[in-house]
């Protein structure tokens, strides 16, 4: 059976009218990222009044947009069988605890060995809606980081998902230590973060960033360190590691936005924090629970992960048990 495109017509309320063509359709077709989104308009696929348009065309009260979304293309990416650790299993949905060090999809550099690799393999038929780099791909996680992710097994789930995910109804919580003390035991950071503009391989606190809001409660207070709660309210790349290196705060363990390590502590607490620095082994940031509506039958879903024996080790040491 021949596979056709399904289109969308759209029309532009006055709410959103001054708002970016890209942006529009982005927001209200939960199958598209405001990237893919971009892309189709590139591609001809998008119509404004029947007409092709630039992503950057503003739309008006009014106007008809029509979108045409092409089938997913079939997967290039090989199955591997990787062990995966599962924490949760149905015939729509799939939830595992990542590992540090596993890379979520193929990237320049990482074109096996990653999470997609092993999804494939224990997954006979997985939603195509993420990309051919990114079938069943509801939500990423930094290689270093660990922790639970939603996996959709087929289109239908992974589009309530990801619409879900744009309405904020996932919550995602993760277990962090940062250098420092914060300055309350609840703090929220609010600031948009997009790429830096001194480094592109990196993100920052920038002015025309896109919205970011993180909350952080402090779960210990360390000599020289924090243990926290970090709960997203967005999900923007790098973003509990951007907002707590703004704050001054960096990630323990963290390459990129905490470089500096325990080289900013100073006074009595300095042997300490090096002794932190030096066993702790990877950016200290676990995605440990989730809450969310099952994309089908609607169950409030809530699942925790516990924290991975290298970082555990870190807890025991901080807690007097070595």
């Amino acid at each position: 059976m021949k596979v056709v495109p399904s289109a969308a017509r759209l029309e532009v309320p006055a709410a959103a009218a001054g708002e970016r063509l890209d942006a529009f359709v982005g927001a209200r077709l939960p199958e598209l990222s405001r990237t893919r989104a971009a892309q189709l308009i590139s591609e001809s696929r998008v119509l404004l009044n029947g007409q092709p348009a630039r992503k950057s065309d503003r739309v008006e009260a009014g106007d008809l947009v029509h979108v045409e979304i092409p089938p997913p293309e079939p997967s290039t990416v090989g199955a591997e069988p990787i062990p995966l650790d599962v924490v949760y299993d149905d015939p729509d949905i799939l939830v595992v605890a990542k590992p540090a060090g596993l890379v979520v999809h193929p990237a320049p550099g990482h074109r096996t060995g990653t999470l997609v690799n092993a999804l494939l393999h224990h997954v006979e038929d997985l939603s195509g809606v993420g990309g051919v780099k990114r079938p069943g791909i509801v939500h990423r996680l930094d290689k270093d980081t660990s922790g639970l992710m939603i996996v959709a097994k087929h289109d239908r789930a992974h589009r309530r998902l990801a619409n879900a995910l744009k309405r904020r109804e996932i919550r995602r919580a993760y277990l962090a230590a940062c250098w420092g003390h914060v300055s309350d035991d609840r703090v929220t950071v609010d600031a948009p973060v997009g790429r830096s503009t001194r480094d592109r391989k990196r993100m920052a606190v920038v002015e025309h960033g896109r919205p970011a809001v993180t909350h952080f409660q402090r779960l210990e207070r360390w000599p020289a360190a924090d243990l926290l709660r970090a709960e997203l309210e967005t999900g923007r790349t790098h973003q509990i590691r951007v907002h707590l290196a703004y704050s001054g705060h960096p990630v323990v363990g963290d390459p990129v936005y905490g470089a500096a390590g325990a080289r900013g502590i100073s006074g009595p607490d300095r042997p300490w924090a090096r002794e932190l620095e030096r066993r702790v082994p990877r950016q200290f940031l676990h995605a440990h629970r989730l809450e969310f509506d099952h994309p089908r039958t609607g169950e409030q879903m809530a699942m925790e992960a516990p924290v991975p024996e290298d970082l555990q080790t870190v807890l025991d040491w901080v807690g007097g048990g070595e």
